[in-house]
């Protein structure tokens, strides 16, 4: 007699609470909007009619998520969950978030991407994802970034204060055996830069390595502090150098995906 086969159970599912997923709708319109809203408003802006979205209102007034000011009535984000985004900041790594981000970049490219940070000698490489291809750029850890020649020097100089900056130049002149007289910015250097932080992208062609371009966005933390840098780098010969091209485009979308995960305001 033949065996039957019992059909395979259909797949799980993760199940929630409906209720709290409408109310977190709420939230998501105080956190979006990022400041007191009244009651039409935050309604409108949750999908709901103020009738539904009142009673959340109070039961996330009573957990400390939601405050109303008593002079307007607007309601806006309580302590509790000032204190929950603080938490969530400490908990967050920037190295560590970005290091699998520049995995995907570099498949998405097929370029060498790179995280870069402001160490104690300059712009300093810390994590490298070789690109998925014959023919790649090495760039070790633990590599100094020269701040004229490189697109995230260039990225780095272009956010540091006018003090700090000089400083840095003159410690690299002096590593590289040059006065350090030489080595203070100049006006070329200063347009660069504001080019630089207008685009949000620095872009180097044929640098400190001839035959080879670079790319870098700025990655920032809740205080606006530039705290590293995506750098895409490979051969000038197939790098797409456009301000607006692809490469560009595709580090400064993680770049920013990434500094809005880490509390920075307007990304």
């Amino acid at each position: 007699m033949p065996t039957r086969t019992a059909p395979a159970p259909p797949p799980r599912t993760s199940r929630g609470i409906q209720s709290i997923e409408v109310g977190g709708r709420i939230l998501l319109a105080l956190a979006h909007h990022g400041a007191p809203m009244a009651l039409k408003d935050l309604a409108r802006e949750a999908d709901m009619t103020p009738a539904k979205a009142h009673p959340y209102l109070v039961s996330f007034g009573k957990l400390g998520l939601i405050e109303q000011e008593s002079s307007s009535g607007r309601y806006g984000l309580g302590p509790l969950a000032l204190q929950l985004g603080l938490i969530s900041l400490q908990q967050y790594d920037p190295v560590r978030l970005a290091t699998p981000l520049i995995e995907e970049l570099a498949h998405e490219l097929r370029l060498t991407v790179a995280i870069a940070v402001w160490g104690n000698r300059g712009a300093t490489i810390v994590r490298v994802a070789a690109a998925p291809t014959t023919v790649h750029v090495d760039m070790p850890h633990g590599t100094v970034l020269s701040l004229r020649g490189t697109a995230s020097g260039r990225l780095f100089a272009a956010h540091r204060t006018r003090e700090s900056l000089a400083a840095a130049l003159a410690d690299e002149a002096r590593a590289d055996g040059r006065p350090a007289r030489d080595a203070r910015p100049d006006a070329a250097f200063d347009a660069e830069l504001a080019r630089v932080r207008a685009a949000g992208v620095a872009i180097v062609v044929d640098g400190t390595v001839p035959g080879v371009s670079a790319a870098a966005a700025p990655v920032f933390d809740a205080q606006g502090r530039l705290v590293l840098s995506l750098t895409a780098i490979g051969p000038s010969a197939v790098f797409d150098t456009r301000p607006n091209g692809v490469v560009a485009a595709a580090l400064k979308r993680e770049a920013a995906r990434l500094s809005a995960r880490l509390g920075a305001a307007g990304s």
